[in-house]
């Protein structure tokens, strides 16, 4: 049980949890109230972050075929 908690696959859907949150965090802010310039530029910045492990992840999980 110990090793499905460190899994791949836990820490990817971690990943994509963490991504969906910040997304609907930023989509708020921005409707909801003003958020200041600087806060939203680290958001998106981690957003991106995010993004970028979830595709390493998702690559080493499943390499891509061979042409």
């Amino acid at each position: 049980m110990d090793n499905n908690l460190h899994s791949p696959q836990r820490r990817l859907i971690e990943l994509r949890m963490e991504h969906a949150d910040l997304d609907d965090l930023i989509d708020r802010g921005v409707l909801d109230r003003p958020v200041d310039e600087l806060t939203l530029r680290r958001l998106k910045k981690r957003r991106l972050a995010l993004r970028d492990e979830i595709s390493r992840l998702e690559g080493a999980i499943e390499p891509p075929e061979p042409a």
